[in-house]
Parts: C-alpha cells; structure tokens; sequence
C-alpha cells in the first residue's frame, strides 16, 4: 500500500458491536483489514454492474452418467470460447464430477454462459463467483 490515510467513522454502539463480532468470526486482525474488504467488494460490485471486463470461475457439480450432460456442457463451453481460460474436471466418485471454469469477458456475457450452464439439466449445483481489477487511478 502505497499511501495510508487514516480516517474516523463514527457508528452506534450497537452497529460497531455487530461489526466487532463479524470481524472476529471473519478473522480479521483490525477492523481496517475488513473496512478496506468491504470497500473493495463494492467497487468490485459496481464493476460487474457497469459490465466491465471481469474475471472469475464457473463451479458445477453433475452426474457424469447422465446421457448427453458432458456433451451439452461441452457445446455450451465452446460457444464462449474467446471467454473461458480454463477449465479443470475433478472425480468426487463414481457418479459426481466437479468442474470449475475459469473465464474472462464482459460480466453480462459471463452471468450469461453461468446461467446456461446451471440451468442444464442435470447439473446438481453451480456457483459463480467475479472479480475485477479495480484501477486504482479512477477511484
């Protein structure tokens, strides 16, 4: 960190207890490391909104046995090609595989192959999760 700038907050009793006890669940060391989180997850939000360019990883879980699953996943992978980085297929067992995508691109065009994806049937559960690279000379 570049410059550090100290700042007051003034908060009720009750809302900086809360806050205390969040930080402490969340262990934090002090409650800047979590103030400056806190920041950075609504800047990073406010990049998904404005549909800027994000990066982050698809997560499904599906019964590899299901007939036509693989290949249905696969087309829509392939659809968005310019888009995906990676991706990595893990075994649970003998029927569930896990795979997780990772991806580049508009957050429309994102949330957009994510609800494709989970929404096929037959994938048991799915998570997306984004994040942006905040530039730090704009904010």
């Amino acid at each position: 960190m570049s410059d550090l700038i100290r700042f007051g907050v003034s908060l009720e009793k009750d809302l900086l207890e809360k806050f205390d006890a969040l930080i402490g669940e969340k262990r934090y060391t002090n409650r800047s490391e979590a103030i400056r989180d806190l920041i950075r997850d609504a800047l990073v939000k406010k990049e998904w909104q404005e549909n800027r360019d994000v990066t982050g990883a698809i997560t499904l879980v599906y019964d590899h046995h299901r007939r036509g699953l693989i290949s249905r996943l696969t087309d829509i992978q392939h659809d968005c090609h310019h888009s995906i980085l990676s991706t990595q297929h893990i075994h649970i067992d003998h029927d569930h595989c896990f795979e997780i995508i990772v991806f580049r691109g508009q957050a429309i065009d994102m949330e957009a192959l994510y609800s494709r994806l989970k929404s096929t049937k037959g994938v048991e559960h799915a998570g997306l999760s984004m994040t942006a690279v905040i530039d730090k000379t704009s904010t």
